[in-house]
């Protein structure tokens, strides 16, 4: 059975080439997703494996997305890997202290995303 991932990033190439790249080259199955607000709604209709999280989107950051998944007993064990462009010092204390599968620094490499979300959730 194919692993569903829910892919959250407010920009839209990014988004869809992400989930391009982890259907054709992983093999997994994609939910998209614009905003943190739409991944909430995801995450409480669809059986997700793990989630692919842009940190820094309007409305509804990453961060602030982490913490409602967390709190929901329903969703709390569903990996969660960073996706991110900017990563001052203070982030990786910050990531350091989060419950997270991992980091992806943006921009990614379309040809190895798969393999480094692979050895972050041992796939």
């Amino acid at each position: 059975m194919s692993k569903r991932i829910l892919v959250i990033d407010d920009e839209e190439s990014l988004r869809d080439l992400a989930c391009t790249c982890l259907e054709d080259l992983g093999g997994w199955e994609t939910i998209p997703a614009q905003s943190g607000y739409e991944g909430l709604l995801q995450v409480q209709n669809e059986i997700v494996d793990a989630i692919l999280l842009d940190v820094s989107m309007p409305d509804m950051d990453g961060f602030q997305f982490y913490e409602q998944i967390k709190a929901n007993p329903k969703t709390q064990t569903i990996p969660i890997i960073l996706l991110t462009a900017k990563v001052l010092p203070d982030d990786y204390k910050r990531f350091a202290q989060l419950d997270i599968a991992g980091i992806i620094n943006k921009p990614f490499n379309p040809v190895l995303i798969c393999e480094q979300i692979g050895q972050m959730l041992t796939w």
